[in-house]
């Protein structure tokens, strides 16, 4: 498991969301933002494939309507566990 801490921003935007582009590899398990507007992410690996994924966290200003958009991008490759044999 990783833990993704993402601090406050300092422009009028908030911490909205965490998305990850292919859950087989990364999956977001885990979601909040506290008061101070610290968010966090649990992230969780699949240990029987290999590849990669980009996990976006989405940011949007509260009194605006419309969607969030991407405001951080982490790219993670996983790598499979060694099998014996």
């Amino acid at each position: 498991m990783i833990s993704l801490v993402l601090k406050p921003r300092t422009d009028d935007k908030r911490w909205t969301a965490a998305r990850s582009s292919a859950p087989v590899f990364v999956l977001v398990s885990g979601w909040r933002v506290d008061a101070d507007g610290t968010a966090y992410a649990s992230l969780r690996c699949a240990g029987t494939r290999g590849g990669s994924a980009q996990v976006t966290a989405s940011a949007k200003a509260p009194d605006v309507a419309g969607a969030a958009r991407a405001a951080f991008t982490l790219e993670i490759s996983v790598v499979r566990y060694a099998q014996e044999g």
